[in-house]
């Protein structure tokens, strides 16, 4: 079957329009275009993540990277260089402040890479300036804030994407559908891991602030703090006025597709959350290991697990319980074990393993429910789907399609049809940073998904926002 679907996407790719071997058809000036049919792209923070933002843009044949933002200038070589080596254009304007990003009439979208305590206020001043938005995960640094986005990108009628990727994905997205359509029964529990493998950061003293880096730009909305290297660059994960701990910050993605394949669109209603630090002697505040369970009104529930000390591995690997089976999804694999026939008749045990043996999980690493199991009812890897010359394509030019979503939405101005869309991102940040709130105040909460505030619960609402919106001028506005 392998074989014939290779051989099937090579004629259907040579027969497609506008879709050559050798030469992707998304990649950046393969197809001539006039410049009115270009749109220009500002990516905002260029360390880590803004990499494969600006990759990504220079790669699609519809956009160019035409401006950078970010307030530690000596990144900017790197990136120029990096855009350059793609075939793009030379982007002519850098800004440290991202205000004066704002103003610049030629930028039609904002791609936000920064730290995520940055992503809502760049959102929301993106909007009111008419520009469309793609904005990493998570949404928000707070609750309110994630709200204020959803605000911002309705009365201004703007196109905001989230960037959790992984809806964007072909076979996410095929056992999502199977598992909507009832292949294990009524699913009453999703599960999701994060277990990435971290080192510790130690302890670092204040220093003076390094030249090409404006310090009080970089804080924002965060508190004013001397500079330390600590919370600079990727570290800024590792401390709570910064970071909504890996809770947020990563476990959104296995999450986000975990609601989806349970249909469930709303928040939760009771939440708890516990873990703590472990292990290392360092500056860290955030927890290397996390917990958290959320119970909605209909009964259904979802866990989420983190874990950043020596581990197997499982970044973003899923778990779908239901009446009729169980199913399992770790990057492109997706595997199910369906424990009734189509008749309703019960089909036999699995044996047990005798003595010590021990069994593996359906993709290898840590052992889990596959334990002694027979072999799974489905499977789907990328060679099972139906072909799909464009995703090929776009796969051959190292694309996202994610991205391409994105960039098809901002011509077509049909919001609905974004993978993440600003408000479908709002109830998969909200409910990470709800699992956070839970871990600080030490208890279970209660939450009403319809005013978005906690229950009889005046000290869990002062979480909702940060006080005054945050650290003046970088202040998240009372009306959008």
């Amino acid at each position: 079957m392998k074989v014939k679907r290779r051989l099937f996407i090579k004629n259907s790719m040579l027969a497609s329009a506008g879709v050559a071997l050798g030469a992707p058809a998304y990649i950046k000036n393969y197809v001539q275009q006039q410049p009115s049919d270009i749109i220009n792209v500002a990516v905002c923070g260029i360390n880590g993540r803004g990499k494969t933002h600006y990759a990504n843009f220079t790669k699609i044949k519809d956009t160019r990277v035409v401006a950078l933002c970010d307030p530690v200038d000596y990144l900017f070589p790197d990136a120029i260089a990096a855009i350059e080596k793609l075939g793009g254009p030379k982007p002519t304007k850098t800004y440290a402040d991202y205000r004066k990003l704002m103003d610049d009439k030629d930028v039609d979208v904002i791609a936000i890479a920064t730290p995520d305590y940055w992503h809502a206020l760049i959102t929301i001043a993106a909007c009111q300036a008419g520009k469309d938005v793609y904005v990493e995960k998570p949404g928000s640094h707070t609750i309110d804030e994630s709200r204020k986005m959803v605000e911002a990108t309705r009365k201004y009628n703007r196109i905001v994407q989230l960037g959790t990727q992984h809806r964007s994905n072909r076979v996410s997205q095929k056992a999502i559908e199977v598992i909507q359509q009832g292949l294990i029964g009524d699913v009453y529990m999703g599960r999701g891991y994060e277990f990435k493998r971290r080192q510790t950061i130690g302890r670092v003293a204040d220093s003076p602030v390094p030249q090409g880096v404006n310090w009080d730009l970089f804080r924002g909305p965060a508190p004013m703090i001397p500079f330390n290297k600590n919370h600079f660059l990727y570290n800024w994960h590792w401390y709570l006025d910064t970071s909504t701990t890996e809770l947020s910050a990563n476990g959104i993605h296995p999450m986000d597709r975990v609601r989806l394949g349970m249909n469930i669109n709303e928040h939760p209603k009771k939440i708890t959350c516990s873990g703590g630090f472990y292990g290392w002697d360092s500056d860290q505040e955030v927890p290397n290991f996390q917990t958290a369970t959320y119970e909605y009104a209909n009964g259904k529930v979802m866990e989420l697990e983190i874990r950043c000390l020596p581990n197997p591995g499982g970044s973003g690997d899923i778990e779908w319980y239901g009446v009729k089976g169980w199913a399992y999804l770790r990057g492109n694999t997706f595997q199910a074990w369906v424990t009734d026939d189509d008749k309703g008749h019960r089909l036999p045990p699995p044996s047990r393993p005798s003595g010590d043996a021990q069994g593996q999980g359906a993709a290898g690493g840590r052992a889990t429910f596959t334990r002694g199991i027979q072999e799974p009812t489905m499977t789907i890897t990328p060679e099972d789907l139906p072909p799909d010359a464009k995703a090929d394509e776009m796969f051959k030019a190292g694309i996202d399609p994610h991205f391409m979503n994105f960039v098809d939405c901002v011509k077509s101005r049909k919001r609905d049809d974004l993978k993440s869309e600003v408000e479908v991102g709002h109830i998969s940040t909200v409910q990470a940073l709800l699992g956070c709130i839970a871990y600080s105040t030490g208890r279970k909460l209660t939450f009403d998904g319809k005013t978005e505030r906690f229950v009889n619960d005046d000290d869990a609402n002062t979480y909702l926002a940060r006080p005054g919106g945050g650290r003046k001028p970088y202040n998240i506005p009372d009306v959008v």
